[in-house]
């Protein structure tokens, strides 16, 4: 009886054991192909490099962490379908973006299955603002935020100039280009003009129409509310009607991957934001992003873009909200991350209580001249930090985002 009860004993342990050392699935929902591939990209290999990390130090609540991952193309319908087969999985969070339609559908969809979506790079302010719920964190920054200090920043260097806009018909570009037209004092759409690209699967045709108003136009500011191959597609057609030299191009997000695709030689002088590049980290003195940068590049022979940097995040603050809660239990970790101050990448950053939003730094950034990027040994530094926003002063009071929802009939807090 006695070596029976041992034996039930052992077999409990060495069961308990196995439930305990199962590993837990992240779920990332990211655009593998389509025009946003190469953010993708960069997710995929920033997640990965803080999955590794944590595994290395005893993984979350003694298990180690491993990567389910979705291609998106970037398309809403087939994010939503890719988190029911992640939530099928079992997987305890969802993540990833690049395109706010798509990071604004599949959170909803998260929602249902009772899991927490973290959006990437996900700009548009819908995605916490009027669109926002209680399972959506949004890592990066919102339209809002880099209109501020793209407008603060060409307010002092471009003052009183005439914009011409050429947007993505779509949420990001829709909030991007109003946001930017409220910084700047362009709200006059007669005198400052718009055209709107499909999106997605914008034609060439589609950005020769656009820009060959721009040429038409007496406008001195063109700009590109595009993002990815988009916006690369239509530097190439600037360049061709000659806008890139008698017109101050403008592109409210930039990221490493959109000037590497399209080349230091016909992005230079472009200007823009990043919510962080891989010189922020000595800019704000911070040791763990230095780490970060240099353990990227170790493993693959590049420097962390934001939109690595926004993955490998939220990968981190995920874990960290789950070991302060001891729990994956997505209450407990909503009741764990809102307010919550942490200091990471760069200086302090905080998740805002009352929409969730990320508070941080923004920086507007000019891409430099192809001579000075070659001189760098990985021949990617591409970006002049010109200026830059503490989130404080940028961000919507809550007021301001009450107002926000009424008028769209939302309730006046997260459900």
């Amino acid at each position: 009886m006695r070596q029976l009860s041992a034996m039930l004993a052992l077999w409990a342990a060495i069961t308990a054991c196995a439930q305990a050392a199962e590993p837990i699935s992240l779920g990332l929902n990211y655009p593998r192909t389509g025009p946003y591939k190469e953010e993708g990209l960069a997710q995929m290999r920033g997640a990965l490099l803080a999955i590794d990390e944590i595994n290395a130090a005893g993984g979350v609540l003694g298990r180690p962490l491993r990567l389910s991952s979705k291609d998106t193309a970037s398309r809403p319908a087939k994010a939503e379908k890719n988190v029911d087969k992640l939530a099928a999985e079992g997987v305890a969070m969802l993540f990833g973006g690049s395109s706010s339609a798509v990071a604004i559908a599949a959170s909803k969809r998260a929602k249902q299955h009772g899991l927490l979506y973290f959006g990437t790079l996900t700009y548009s302010n819908d995605t916490t603002g009027k669109d926002g719920h209680r399972y959506i964190f949004r890592e990066c920054n919102n339209a809002w935020m880099s209109a501020k200090v793209l407008g603060q920043y060409l307010s002092k260097t471009l003052p009183n100039k005439r914009y011409f806009y050429v947007t993505a018909d779509y949420t990001w570009g829709h909030t991007s280009e109003a946001s930017l037209r409220q910084a700047t004092a362009t709200d006059n759409a007669a005198q400052h003009a718009s055209v709107r690209i499909p999106f997605p699967g914008a034609r060439l045709a589609d950005y020769q129409d656009a820009l060959t108003q721009a040429a038409a136009s007496n406008a001195d500011i063109l700009a590109l509310v595009l993002f990815g191959e988009d916006l690369v597609r239509a530097m190439r057609v600037a360049k061709d009607l000659g806008l890139t030299e008698r017109m101050q191009i403008v592109a409210p997000n930039l990221t490493q991957s959109m000037v590497e695709q399209a080349g230091p030689n016909l992005m230079q002088g472009v200007i823009g934001t990043e919510p962080w590049t891989w010189r922020v980290p000595a800019l704000e003195k911070s040791a763990r992003g230095e780490a970060f940068v240099e353990a990227f590049k170790s493993r693959y022979e590049m420097y962390p873009s934001s939109s690595a940097a926004s993955a490998y995040s939220i990968v981190q603050q995920w874990a960290d909200a789950a070991k302060r809660a001891n729990s994956l239990d997505s209450e407990a970790l909503i009741k764990a991350l809102e307010g919550h101050r942490y200091t990471l990448l760069k200086d302090e950053q905080q998740w805002r209580a009352f929409d969730h939003q990320n508070l941080q730094t923004v920086y507007a950034v000019k891409v430099k001249p192809r001579d000075e990027v070659l001189k760098d040994p990985l021949k990617q530094d591409y970006f002049e930090i010109v200026d830059r926003l503490d989130a404080n002063s940028a961000l919507p009071s809550l007021a301001e985002w009450q107002a926000e929802r009424r008028a769209g009939g939302q309730p006046l807090t997260l459900q």
